[in-house]
C-alpha cells in the first residue's frame, strides 16, 4: 500500500509502555514507519498520539501541545519513584489533611513554576536515562526545569485519595506534582493513577481502543490528517510557484512575511496537501520540512 501520512488517536492501555504501542501498530497494521508523539508511563492510560508515515517527521510539533490529566494522588506515602511501583520512603498520618488545605496549596504549583523531574524518568544525561542510572546505584539528582500548569482542579476528594484536573504545557511532571504537594503539606504523596485526557486537539472522547483498531481492517478510515492534528499551527496556501520553490529548499516568493512573534507555519498547496512546515527566519519563511506526495 502507498505510504501513509496521518495520526492515530490511541487509548493507551495500561501496563504497556508507548513504545509496547508503537511495536504493536507497527506490526499490527504493517506500516514501516511509527512513532509516538509524548510519552505515557506504564501505569498512565488515555490520549497517545501515534505518527505514521512521513507524520513521523512532525512529532515534535504534537508533543509541545498543551495536555490535560486526570491526576489521582495518594496522600500519607511518598515513593521512590513519586507513583505507586516505587519503594515507599516516607509514611505519615494523613487523616487531619482536609480538602481546604489542598485547595489552599494548589496556587503555589500553578503557572510558570520550577520543577524537580522524577529521578526514575526517562530524561537522559550524558546519553544515559536517568531511571538506567538510577537502577545502577549512580548519584542521580535532576536539576530543576520551568514548568507551566494552566489549571489545577480537585474533582474528587476521597481520603486518602484526591484527584486533580491538571491542564498544563507538555514538559510537566505529574508525578513530580504529586510528590511536591505531598512533601509542601509535610505527609507525603504520590501519584497513584493518570489519565491524559487531551492532548492538544486529540481528546479521550474520540481515542481508539488499541485492540480493536488493529482488529480493523478499514483501520486506515480513522486516520487524523497532519492538517486536522495540527491546526493549532498557522496555515498558509501557497501557489504553485511557491510550492516548487519550497520543494526544492528555496524560501517562497510571493507568501507575505512572518508577523511578528510567528515562528512556524504550515505550507498547503492548492489541493490543500501539507507540503512543508516553515519556519521563520531573518524575517521571512523557510523550508524546515519538505512533504513530497506520491
Amino acid at each position: 500500500m502507498s505510504e501513509v501520512f496521518g495520526f492515530l488517536n490511541i487509548d493507551k492501555p495500561h501496563g504497556l509502555t508507548s513504545h509496547d504501542v508503537v511495536g504493536k501498530i507497527r506490526r499490527g497494521l504493517r506500516v514501516k514507519k511509527v512513532g509516538h508523539a509524548g510519552t505515557l508511563d506504564p501505569l498512565a492510560t488515555g490520549v497517545l498520539v501515534i505518527c505514521l508515515g512521513a507524520a513521523t517527521r512532525l512529532s515534535e510539533y504534537m508533543m509541545h501541545t498543551r495536555k490535560r490529566y486526570s491526576a489521582r494522588v495518594r496522600l500519607g506515602q511518598a515513593t521512590t519513584t513519586y507513583d505507586g511501583e516505587g519503594e515507599i520512603t516516607t509514611q505519615a498520618d494523613a487523616d487531619h489533611i482536609d480538602q481546604a488545605a489542598v485547595l489552599a496549596l494548589l496556587p503555589r504549583f500553578t503557572g510558570d513554576i520550577e520543577q524537580v523531574p522524577p529521578i526514575y524518568s526517562a530524561i537522559k544525561r550524558d546519553g544515559k536515562k536517568l531511571y538506567e542510572m538510577a537502577r545502577a546505584g549512580e548519584d542521580v539528582t535532576p536539576a530543576p526545569r520551568p514548568v507551566t500548569i494552566h489549571e489545577l482542579t480537585i474533582t474528587a476528594w476521597r481520603p486518602p485519595h484526591f484527584t486533580l484536573d491538571v491542564v498544563c504545557e507538555a514538559g510537566t511532571y505529574i508525578r513530580s506534582l504529586a510528590h511536591d504537594i505531598g512533601a509542601a503539606l509535610e505527609v507525603g504523596a504520590h501519584l497513584a493513577d493518570l489519565r491524559r485526557v487531551a492532548s492538544g486537539a486529540l481528546t479521550t472522547e474520540s481515542a481508539l481502543d488499541l485492540n480493536e483498531i488493529l482488529e480493523n481492517p478499514d483501520w486506515m478510515h480513522s486516520i487524523i490528517p497532519p492538517d486536522v492534528a495540527l491546526d493549532h499551527i498557522p496555515a498558509l496556501h501557497l501557489d504553485d510557484g511557491d510550492i516548487a520553490h519550497i520543494a526544492h529548499g528555496r524560501r517562497p516568493q510571493s507568501t507575505p512575511p512572518p508577523v511578528a512573534g510567528a515562528t512556524v507555519a504550515r505550507a498547503h498547496d492548492a489541493d490543500g496537501r501539507l507540503r512543508a512546515i516553515l519556519r521563520a527566519e531573518g524575517g521571512a519563511w523557510r523550508p524546515h520540512k519538505v512533504f513530497h506526495p506520491e
